[in-house]
């Protein structure tokens, strides 16, 4: 898979790195041609100092034939406009964005070409609860523009759904259970899978949808 990735900080980097150690074919593009040098030495990709929000540079770092854009600066717009030039332009398959202010998170949007947002304050958040919540649906992740998420919820034992196979639950059309973690281990869900109190069960659910999830797996 060939993967650009807008910025050089250490986030920027540091996925730079994990996908490089993965297998794929990396590309940095940071404004700092300093820093590019710095980084140049540290990390065996391709590196390209350009600006990423101008459509010359992203040219030049062959986006036209890139699978994927990670649009990871420390700002907002830059990473909005990234995404935009990135969709628009390029029509690059899947982008990636990087939220470094909640508050921003509503304009991580399709209209801004972003295929998923990941916001690091409410990834962290996210998290925390995730460990500490029972009983509890939280949103782990954002993708399709606000319009899907990936929830998380471990079954209490007054769950509604403790016990029950998942095809007797009437799960929404814009709902699917993609994984359980039941004692440390991955179940695939199937429809005769019957689901157990203590279940981290992952959802990929439409906003429209999340309340009635919730209803099957939480209850009132």
């Amino acid at each position: 898979m060939k993967v650009a990735i807008a910025g050089a900080g250490s986030v920027g980097t540091a996925i730079a790195r994990d996908l490089h150690a993965n297998g794929h074919d990396v590309l940095v593009l940071e404004l700092d041609p300093e820093l590019v040098e710095r980084r140049r030495s540290e990390l065996e990709v391709t590196w390209l100092a350009g600006d990423a929000c101008e459509v010359a540079s992203l040219d030049a770092a062959g986006l036209a034939t890139t699978d994927v854009v990670v649009a990871a600066t420390g700002d907002d717009e830059d990473n909005l406009v990234i995404s935009l030039l990135a969709k628009q332009e390029f029509a690059v398959p899947r982008v990636v964005a990087r939220v470094n202010n909640a508050k921003n998170q509503w304009l991580f949007t399709q209209s801004w070409g972003v295929d998923v947002s990941v916001s690091t304050p409410q990834l962290l958040t996210a998290l925390v609860e995730e460990a500490v919540s029972v009983g509890s649906l939280v949103r782990l992740l954002q993708f399709q523009g606000g319009s899907a998420h990936l929830v998380e919820v471990t079954l209490a034992e007054n769950s509604p759904a403790a016990e029950k196979p998942i095809a007797e639950l009437g799960i929404p059309r814009d709902a699917t259970i993609v994984a359980i973690v039941r004692d440390d281990r991955l179940v695939v869900p199937r429809g005769d899978t019957v689901l157990k109190s203590g279940d981290e069960v992952l959802v990929l659910v439409t906003a429209d949808a999340e309340a009635a999830v919730q209803e099957l797996l939480v209850g009132g």
